[in-house]
């Protein structure tokens, strides 16, 4: 082979991919390992073609594995263009499978079905949690309550003999305290959000600004370390801001699926959040990257 063959091949062959585990190619695929100085164990795999399914295929196993993906390196690791991976990550956060951030991608919140669809699900976690969570309210305290299953199951849990204010915008929260009589309950209306079943809007907002609470149980589709507590709906994601304004203390319930993921709107950065309550066997460095927040980890 001559010198211009070569260079010529060369120019034809994507740049070569790194992975910790040779696993995460598309199944059915040959590529040729060859062991390189990434790092013990890690392999380079040289491939021709890549299909685009296959492509975004893993796109998604290198997310599930890493909780981020980066998409200026990963284009350079498969040898195509950053504006390829930037419409796979287009495609896919259109289809929920991902949610795109700037310079690549998180995992999607697999709290964003709407409310119905949650609620056939009353996982053990979230029962536990809410059980946990009624047991921080004392008696004369004034809290919100958010919309949401979790805080459906923290309702439910709530003791007969409690006295006390609960102030929340969600009428399914409301239903389930109508068999407390001991508790003054405050509905917060406005326009119904009927994705989560929640009051949002200008009167939900001003009647809001007129209460100061204890304690407010905030519910997030998403809790990420570096975006924070997020939510799939902007009018949403402020209704909770002016709450958390106007309590004390702000206590995230989260199972275990909503730590690292994300949703498209902001609530709020991690030092505005008090306490975060989740499920025991998190793995140790999911949780380091919340440590700005008391966390809480309960049995389920």
């Amino acid at each position: 082979m001559t010198s211009a063959t070569r260079t010529r091949s060369a120019m034809l062959m994507p740049a070569p991919l790194c992975l910790k585990d040779p696993g995460l190619l598309p199944a059915g695929r040959r590529p040729h390992f060859r062991a390189v100085s990434c790092r013990v164990n890690d392999y380079r795999a040289i491939e021709a073609w890549m299909l685009t399914t296959e492509r975004k295929a893993l796109i998604q196993r290198m997310l599930q594995r890493d909780g981020r993906f980066i998409g200026k390196a990963f284009s350079k690791e498969i040898g195509v263009s950053e504006d390829t991976i930037r419409r796979d990550l287009r495609e896919l956060a259109g289809e929920g499978l991902l949610q795109r951030v700037h310079g690549g991608a998180l995992p999607a919140s697999p709290a964003m079905a709407d409310f119905a669809a949650r609620a056939g699900l009353a996982s053990p976690a979230k029962v536990a949690l809410g059980r946990h969570a009624a047991r921080l309210i004392r008696p004369g305290q004034i809290v919100f309550l958010d919309g949401g299953t979790t805080n459906v199951q923290l309702a439910r849990a709530l003791p007969q003999d409690l006295r006390a204010t609960i102030v929340t915008h969600s009428p399914s929260i409301a239903v389930e305290l109508v068999r407390h009589p001991l508790l003054d309950v405050q509905i917060i209306g406005g326009r119904l959000f009927k994705h989560s079943i929640v009051a949002t809007g200008a009167a939900a907002a001003d009647a809001i600004s007129r209460i100061r609470a204890d304690t407010y149980f905030m519910g997030v589709t998403g809790l990420h370390p570096d975006l924070g507590a997020t939510t799939g709906d902007p009018e949403e994601a402020e209704i909770k801001r002016l709450i958390a304004r106007q309590a004390a203390e702000t206590i995230v319930l989260a199972s275990h699926d909503k730590l690292g993921a994300a949703s498209p709107y902001r609530i709020l950065p991690l030092a505005a959040i008090s306490t975060l309550v989740t499920e025991a066997g998190v793995a140790a460095e999911v949780l380091h990257g919340f440590h700005p927040l008391a966390v809480e980890t309960i049995a389920v």
